[in-house]
């Protein structure tokens, strides 16, 4: 049975990699410094290491004293637009931190490496689907971070036999039960749901893009088998000298004007949006090529925009964010 630290692991997307790992039969440590994450969304009886990825002494202990086999790492600032304003704390944050991480894992040898990557490495795609050998061409600082963080892992693994997935997500929604909430202010439904809770209309940006229902088209995936897209991820580096960029998607895309009609179907009323003007650096669609992961991991997608729009309500009325 492996160990695993999930940096992290505390967070939206980390508490539900944290419970499938341990599903899964392997053991499983949080590494989490609580700037976001909250620490109800660990279970019970799973260590917690309370330290930042940048504390390279504290990430080393924690290797050692755990037995650690291998890293999943999530904890990163995620702000497209944020780190536009302060793209320095974003480098620190993503770049210095994945560093400082991957130095810890070298002088105590480990080699299993799952990197939680994003499609904002690809900026806006020439074509859709995107596939894993398109040009990685980020507009934002947080774009950036992750090609940089990509690089880092691509190198490490030649020089030192590291056995690494790089994830790219694409858009994650959703939760795998309603104690496993989405509370983001960034992401499109849990942005919805704010806007209804304080009788507001929620806002779409633009809908003049050359799209069907001139919307921005997202592939949105749900968390809860983005989970289990980094269980398989960590079987294949416990079994195979890995180097792979995979993308996490369904390979379906929704407009914001679906989702936004989803949300009133699921809630059981009109939400109503108004419509404003473009966002910088929207892209008009951008939907997974998702063929490689299949071929590779024997993974896929299993649950739909309404599985996905349904149980972020029902996590959402049983936790409100305050």
């Amino acid at each position: 049975m492996s160990t695993w630290l999930v940096t992290g692991g505390a967070g939206y997307i980390g508490a539900h990699v944290v419970r499938e790992l341990a599903a899964s039969g392997r053991r499983v440590v949080v590494l989490d410094d609580f700037s976001s994450g909250l620490e109800r969304k660990v279970p019970t009886g799973i260590p917690i290491v309370r330290a930042a990825v940048a504390d390279r002494e504290a990430v080393s202990a924690a290797l050692v004293e755990h037995k650690v086999d291998g890293v999943i790492h999530l904890a990163a600032k995620k702000a497209a637009g944020e780190s536009v304003g302060i793209p320095l704390h974003y480098y620190r944050e993503n770049v210095v931190g994945m560093l400082s991480l991957l130095e810890a894992m070298h002088e105590t040898g480990v080699k299993r490496f799952v990197y939680s990557s994003s499609a904002a490495v690809y900026g806006t795609p020439v074509a859709n689907p995107i596939s894993e050998d398109s040009p990685l061409v980020p507009e934002s600082p947080y774009g950036e971070t992750k090609v940089v963080g990509e690089w880092m892992t691509r190198d490490q693994g030649i020089a030192s036999g590291l056995s690494w997935v790089a994830l790219r997500y694409f858009n994650v929604a959703g939760a795998a039960s309603d104690d496993l909430g989405d509370n983001s202010v960034n992401n499109l439904v849990p942005m919805v749901f704010r806007a209804l809770a304080d009788g507001d209309r929620p806002r779409i940006f633009g809908d003049d893009y050359p799209t069907p229902d001139g919307t921005c088209i997202r592939d949105y995936i749900h968390v809860a088998d983005l989970a289990e897209a980094h269980v398989a991820a960590a079987a294949h580096c416990e079994s195979n000298e890995s180097a792979l960029a995979l993308n996490v998607g369904r390979g379906v895309g929704s407009s914001v004007r679906e989702v936004m009609n989803m949300v009133s179907e699921v809630v059981g009323s009109d939400v109503d949006p108004l419509t404003v003007g473009r966002r910088a650096g929207d892209p008009p669609a951008s939907t997974a090529a998702t063929v490689r992961i299949l071929e590779t991991l024997g993974w896929s997608a299993r649950r739909d925009l309404r599985d996905m729009v349904a149980s972020a309500w029902s996590a959402w009325q049983a936790h409100p964010p305050h």
